[in-house]
């Protein structure tokens, strides 16, 4: 099962344009273009590399090469194919932004900046899209002495003249991106992760884009970094104090254990919980029929000494331990924990300890020891994300009763080789986590994880399996559709069990790039967008299929340990709507699946965003909407 944790990057790529551009206008389709409603219906296209993508990418001549090729596929399938998905011919022309710019044709680079900001959906997004790209054009047309300070004012001033209070995340993130991005994070990145994939001197579309990506930082911003730095630092500091109302005090609701509730089984599937930590220790779920420690299965369900839940291993084997098991892959976790806090103080410009020694790690970063530090970061993440997660989702109600399920997801940058027996075991081991919910009575289960077909087809190519792109898109498929089919059952086939899941971080459509279980439409199935702190749609949520957006932008809870630390994502988003959903249990109890979704959704208040009308979740609302029933 190729999944990952939703915890977001907070990605920088509007207001670099490079690699993240938008979809074609809303004209009329030449009626002979061939329909695409699915990502995977692109041709895959592959190109042969004259060596290693991490040694190429510092030879301009086989970088140009490259573009070249790759310009001719996209404006070729631009051509000949209707995509019906705003977001995928974004990444198109995202590409050709990027290479525009590395091949230095300024004139066809202003006009992809045009195009692609005046097709963005999410405002602070419109307003940002390709302002470096701009500032690098206006640098390139001063004299070279010039280059520098014209680069700097010219994005300072356009960045000054934006609306803070719209874009105030994307420039905080992006000047923490600036801090630490560096030619050791680059070139080892395509290292570690690209160079495998080339072992046959061939490369996929979908990863050779990676390297136009790093030849455009490597040739364009790091050399400039602190210029660009400068710009950025200006703008954020003067708003330093400025921050954005906060919308969600005034709508939460805390139960208290002179409320009348009835207990509730709130199931947090993830990658485990600490529940050592005092606050989710007395709130855990407890298997009666199960004596602790003593290697048995009392109940005879066929799981050992499941006192408090299940977990699962990397491999789907079955295991009582209920956390991560940190130090198995890292000798000294609270050192990555602090790097964690770090990486998050960066992005949101808190100017911490924490911030300050992971901008001195990862901005003087040997490219050997990339993979040992975000393979690090990556485990120190799993590690920490279903305490996160499970400290939002039972917080102000003393009447959940917590079920940690963890599921185990790989830190590493290259994983195991995808297999069929694999993804059956996978299957399986998602189906039994599933029956098992339904045994033990859960009400509500949080899911803030998910996978890609894409990123199946991608594993498979990091690792050279498949004869041909064909055959490897054929068997990408094929694991897909085992995984997908079995979770989708099992949770369609549970109908008394509300199933709440996270969009994703990618902004993408969930539905054209086939993403699960984000893009499930089930009965019992909420789906969960981030909105930032005053409701704005973050920069990274995914979208095409949410039916309520919550707070998941700089969410405090638990980390292992008991520490609280503020992340990201719609992974903080999910649990948010999973609290909710636990309250109205514990308030009324007959409620049906079907009510507690329609309260939620009913009781959100609508947004317009754009075009678009989105549903922020209002828990006064809909305790009050459930009250008045």
């Amino acid at each position: 099962m190729v999944t990952n944790l939703l915890i977001s990057s907070r990605p920088f790529a509007a207001l670099f344009a490079a690699g993240a551009a938008l979809a074609m206008a809303a004209t009329a389709v030449a009626a002979e273009k061939i329909p695409i409603t699915r990502l995977a219906d692109l041709p895959t296209h592959v190109y042969s590399l004259p060596d290693k993508p991490s040694v190429m990418v510092m030879d301009p001549a086989a970088v140009r090469a490259l573009a070249e090729e790759i310009e001719a596929d996209i404006r070729s399938d631009l051509d000949k194919y209707d995509i019906r998905d705003v977001t995928a011919v974004r990444r198109l022309h995202g590409t050709l932004l990027t290479i525009a710019l590395l091949k230095r044709d300024d004139e066809a680079a202003r006009e992809l900046i045009s195009v692609v900001r005046g097709m963005q959906e999410k405002p602070a997004a419109k307003l940002t899209s390709g302002r470096i790209a701009e500032a690098i054009l206006a640098a390139r047309a001063a004299p070279a002495a010039e280059y520098e300070p014209t680069l700097r004012a010219s994005l300072e001033s356009a960045l000054a003249a934006l609306p803070w209070d719209v874009v105030q995340d994307e420039l905080q993130s992006t000047k923490g991106y600036l801090e630490f991005i560096s030619e050791g994070l680059v070139v080892g990145g395509l290292e570690t992760a690209i160079d495998p994939a080339a072992a046959d001197g061939e490369l996929s579309q979908q990863l050779a884009d990676n390297i136009l990506g790093a030849a455009y930082t490597l040739t364009e911003i790091l050399p400039h970094r602190d210029a660009l730095q400068s710009a950025f630092a200006a703008v954020v500091d003067t708003h330093a104090v400025a921050r954005k109302p906060d919308i969600w005090a005034e709508r939460s609701v805390t139960l208290t254990a002179e409320d009348a509730t009835s207990p509730v089984t709130i199931a947090v599937w993830d990658s485990g919980v600490d529940l050592a930590i005092e606050t989710l220790g007395r709130l855990v779920w407890t298997n009666e029929g199960e004596t602790a420690g003593n290697g048995l299965d009392d109940d005879g369900n066929g799981l050992v000494d499941d006192v408090h839940g299940i977990g699962w291993t990397l491999h789907s084997d079955y295991s009582p331990e209920l956390l991560f098991p940190v130090r198995s892959v890292v000798e000294d976790p609270e050192r990555f924990k602090q790097y964690m806090k770090g990486l998050q103080d960066l992005q949101a410009n808190i100017d911490s300890p924490e911030a300050a020694d992971l901008r001195q790690k990862m901005s003087s970063l040997p490219k050997e020891e990339f993979q040992p530090f975000v393979e690090g970061l990556g485990a120190y993440s799993n590690y920490a994300h279903g305490t996160h997660v499970a400290g939002i989702a039972v917080a102000g109600n003393p009447a959940a009763r917590l079920m940690p399920v963890r599921i185990t997801f790989d830190h590493r940058i290259l994983g195991d080789k995808p297999t069929i027996a694999q993804t059956y075991k996978d299957a399986y081991s998602a189906v039994r986590t599933v029956d098992y919910l339904v045994e033990q009575g859960a009400r509500v289960v949080n899911m803030s994880w998910g996978g890609s077909l894409a990123s199946v087809e991608a594993a498979l190519e990091q690792h050279g399996v498949g004869d041909t792109p064909e055959a490897r898109k054929a068997l990408a498929r094929r694991m897909w559709d085992i995984t997908y089919q079995a979770l989708f059952e099992a949770l369609r086939d549970a109908p008394g069990v509300l199933f709440v899941i996270a969009a994703g971080n990618s902004d993408n459509d969930v539905k054209f790039d086939e993403v699960y279980p984000s893009s499930f439409q089930l009965p019992n199935v909420i789906v969960v967008g981030a909105v930032d702190q005053a409701g704005d749609e973050a920069s990274f949520t995914s979208f095409g299929n949410v039916d309520v957006y919550a707070s998941g932008f700089e969410v405090e809870s638990y980390v292992p340990g008991g520490e609280r630390i503020a992340f990201s994502g719609t992974s903080m988003a999910a649990p948010n709507v999973t609290n909710l959903a636990g309250k109205l249990w514990a308030l009324h109890p007959e409620l049906s699946v079907a009510e507690v979704k329609r309260l939620i959704v009913e009781g959100a208040d609508e947004k317009q965003v754009g075009e678009r009308r989105i549903r922020l979740v209002n828990p006064k609302k809909s305790l009050e909407l459930a009250g008045a029933g």
